[in-house]
């Protein structure tokens, strides 16, 4: 009877399932060995990210560029591809959004708009450069994507200073005003105040739109053969150099998004010297969401409550917040070590089927 019921669980869900207990009782042993109780701090750390309503909606605003860099990842190892350059993209992508709130004077609907188009046209863009290197020059995309991480880096530590200025300090930009932020209101007084904002909308919306592409549109088959065996679905007649550019845009402009969730949404301007670290957490929510848009989304909100609880965690205890980022970390090792977990698992069912 329980081998029937392991056997209608999604092998996936089951390895992710297991990285998280293992992350978790790992953070639990670090606890111990720093003479801290295990339950108490794991009671704080929930406790953080969703003691009220103030804090829930905290835990998911932190969560929504999660969403899209997770996304970003995960559509590109879909396509057969590594876009390790989910920061850069990120940053290029929050800049224009930032840009476009400083200079343009339009009502607010209008003016989100144009914002959010132009964070995914400016990811995009960052995005398709890897994309024709990999397509033209055979350029390994992991290679091409760091150098476009630093490239943006750059461009933005010129940049703002020169053209965005704040008042006060060079090192950030001016500060949006509340007709150009992704906050609104009504979606901030349901959450008492928190920072949540139109960012997770977003989020939930690409969720859905990657979904159906991937599995319901000829287009998702087109990227997705490519992914699995390019010589096989170039010999099918899908034109293999075309789609690594278009999956490589598509991944860029949903980090793009992410910038604007970030810089528009949960901040109210942009700093220079700091390359989001969202870009890279991307992976380890792609990774334990198995490359999934539903997985994504609900590792993002995962990943989001450890964040936003670390710090009560801290506050309420000993237990210093960096054992938050060691769970983190071995979440991603049993995640991205998955193959050992699933052939753990078919010995335990072979195991089983032979008694």
């Amino acid at each position: 009877m329980k081998l029937s019921i392991l056997n209608k669980i999604p092998k996936s869900l089951i390895v992710s399932l297991l990285a998280v207990v293992f992350g978790l009782l790992a953070g639990a042993l670090f606890m111990l060995f720093t003479g801290n109780n295990p339950f108490e701090g794991y009671t704080y750390l929930i406790r953080g990210g969703t003691m009220n309503i103030e804090r829930l909606g905290n835990t998911l605003a932190t969560a929504s560029p999660l969403i899209l860099t997770g996304l970003s990842v995960a559509f590109a190892f879909r396509t057969g591809l590594f876009n390790i350059g989910a920061s850069g993209q990120m940053l290029f992508g929050g800049f224009c959004a930032t840009a476009v709130a400083l200079t343009l004077s339009a009502p607010k609907p209008i003016l989100l708009l144009i914002s959010v188009i132009a964070a995914g046209i400016g990811g995009a863009l960052w995005g398709v450069v890897p994309g024709l290197l990999k397509s033209k020059f055979n350029v390994h995309e992991v290679v091409s994507s760091i150098m476009m991480n630093w490239i943006a880096y750059w461009v933005i530590y010129y940049a703002v200073p020169t053209y965005l200025k704040g008042a006060f300090l060079e090192t950030e930009s001016k500060k949006i005003s509340h007709e150009a932020s992704l906050r609104v209101d009504w979606l901030t007084n349901l959450f008492d105040g928190s920072y949540i904002n139109l960012g997770l909308f977003i989020g939930i919306i690409s969720v859905i739109v990657i979904a159906f592409i991937l599995n319901k549109t000829v287009l998702g088959y087109e990227l997705k053969s490519v992914g699995f065996n390019r010589y096989a679905a170039e010999y099918a007649g899908i034109s293999v150099n075309k789609n690594i550019v278009l999956a490589m845009m598509i991944s860029g402009a949903l980090a793009g998004l992410a910038g604007a969730a970030l810089y528009i949404g949960n901040a109210s301007n942009i700093q220079i010297g700091i390359l989001p670290p969202q870009g890279f957490d991307g992976i380890a929510v792609s990774l334990l969401g198995s490359n999934t848009p539903i997985g994504v989304l609900a590792a993002a909100i995962f990943f989001g409550l450890l964040y936003s609880g670390k710090g009560f965690m801290n506050a309420m205890t000993n237990i210093p917040p960096e054992i938050a980022d060691t769970i983190i970390a071995t979440i991603i090792y049993f995640a991205a070590t998955s193959v050992l977990i699933e052939k753990g698992l078919d010995r335990l069912k072979k195991k089983r089927r032979g008694n």
